[in-house]
């Protein structure tokens, strides 16, 4: 494949990563309306809560409800005339926690299944570890709103996946390893003294952000030394790498109790289907979201749990770790956002069917409408990006990588066959990091 030449000004893509994050105050602008992304209290919904999302959604948006690769709920096609009503009933009953400044409205992720009955052997309190530096989040200003923090218990849920700023992980029974940008490792810190240790670097990075806004955006954006300066603890050695977890099924927990994670194919459904798996487990079970765009239900027996699953199954939705679309991570794409450029979403599901076996393999893929990479700011085996209604494609890269061809779909259609080079290269990348199963 020989490589082609960008079609637009590096200013021009440079314009289109910047972007910005929208929430329940601030809508977003798409194609199909505002979009609003709600960040519930803690993370954590109850099955009465959830259903209540949903009937709003049906009710004031276009009945599209996402889970975003950060575990955020988006609400879509909400307008400028029902957006008011929205969040007059978001806040009166309690389904949002959002301050009204510019940083990130939550910071943290963690593990779906994270303190859920010793679930998997965390070796940390990851729950009340983000739960404190949520709070002293708040009380820093300057921070960016993309700033995004990991909190890794070092249990059976890896979170190694997923691009951050600050990557948490239990290293030990309440020993924590601070990551900063993923190539500068201190600690062991005891785990009661993680929240302070990150407010410290946070403040510090808040100040250099201020001071050079266009040009500090993340923590990756700072030099080796600047990352030095922000806070002064021993050196450490990268936690290992653990194999990656099951991200949808069933799963065993603690007093014969049971947790079920059910995927959105490519993170979205519809409302009406969301309401009919709130009302499926008892009202006592806990919801989490999930970064693998799911929900988590926990606390649940064994026969509760199958009739979820069941349900989840025949409403389409993903049930299994095999699933192939639980490896593409896609975008809206057209005509639903406005800055895409090839309909992401939908030619996503024709790249999961045509390259699930090397999906099952171990291989990722990510499908963006365009240079902003909304649904997956790290690194996948194949990235797509939308460029003019064909794909510029990257191997083993990001959307800011160079692009090794452009191609429309049919092209990488073909492309993802046995013998041809994008094939070939997956199913390297494949062996190397080797199958889910």
């Amino acid at each position: 494949m020989s490589a082609l030449p960008r079609t637009a000004p590096q200013a021009e893509r440079d314009a289109l990563r910047r972007g910005w994050c929208p929430s329940t105050l601030k809508p977003m602008e798409t194609g199909d309306g505002w979009l609003v992304r709600l960040h519930p209290p803690g993370a954590r919904l109850v099955p009465q809560q959830l259903e209540r999302i949903a009937e709003l959604a049906a009710a004031h948006g276009n009945g599209l409800v996402e889970i975003s690769a950060r575990a955020n709920l988006q609400i879509r096609g909400v307008t400028p005339a029902s957006h008011p009503v929205l969040v007059e009933r978001l806040l009166a009953e309690g389904l949002v926690d959002e301050h009204d400044g510019d940083g990130p409205q939550r910071l943290t992720l963690i593990s779906p299944l994270a303190g859920a009955d010793e679930y998997g052997g965390g070796r940390i309190d990851a729950v009340s570890i983000a739960d404190e530096i949520e709070r002293q989040g708040r009380t820093i200003p300057g921070l960016p709103p993309k700033l995004s923090i990991v909190v890794d218990d070092g249990g059976a849920f890896p979170l190694d996946g997923f691009a951050c700023d600050l990557r948490l992980v239990g290293i030990g029974d309440g020993l924590v390893a601070l990551g900063l940008a993923d190539r500068r490792w201190l600690g062991p810190l005891p785990e009661s003294a993680v929240a302070a240790a990150v407010a410290a670097v946070l403040s510090g990075f808040a100040r250099a952000h201020r001071a050079a806004p266009a040009r500090i955006r993340r923590l990756r954006d700072l030099s080796d030394m600047a990352l030095a300066a922000l806070i002064d603890l021993p050196g450490a050695v990268p936690p290992a790498r653990r194999p990656p977890p099951r991200r949808a099924g069933l799963f065993a927990l603690a007093n014969e109790r049971f947790a079920v994670l059910i995927g959105l194919p490519f993170g979205r459904s519809e409302a009406g289907t969301l309401a009919k798996l709130a009302t499926t487990p008892p009202a006592e079970a806990e919801i989490r979201l999930s970064p693998w765009r799911g929900l988590a239900f926990r606390g649940l027996g064994r026969a509760g749990a199958q009739r979820l699953l069941a349900l989840a199954e025949d409403l389409g939705l993903i049930v299994g770790d095999g699933d192939p679309r639980l490896s593409v991570q896609a975008c809206a794409g057209s005509p639903a956002c406005s800055r895409a450029e090839v309909p992401a979403m939908a030619d996503a599901d024709r790249l999961a069917e045509a390259a699930a076996g090397l999906l099952a393999r171990g291989a990722t893929l990510h499908v963006s409408g365009c240079m902003k990479a909304c649904a997956h700011p790290g690194s996948a085996d194949l990235t797509l990006t939308g460029r003019a209604g064909h794909y510029e494609v990257v191997l083993g890269g990001t959307t800011r990588d160079k692009p090794v061809a452009t191609l429309d779909l049919s092209a990488v259609l073909a492309r993802l066959q046995p013998g041809q080079e994008i094939h070939a290269r997956l199913t390297e990348a494949a062996r190397r990091t080797g199958s889910r199963g």
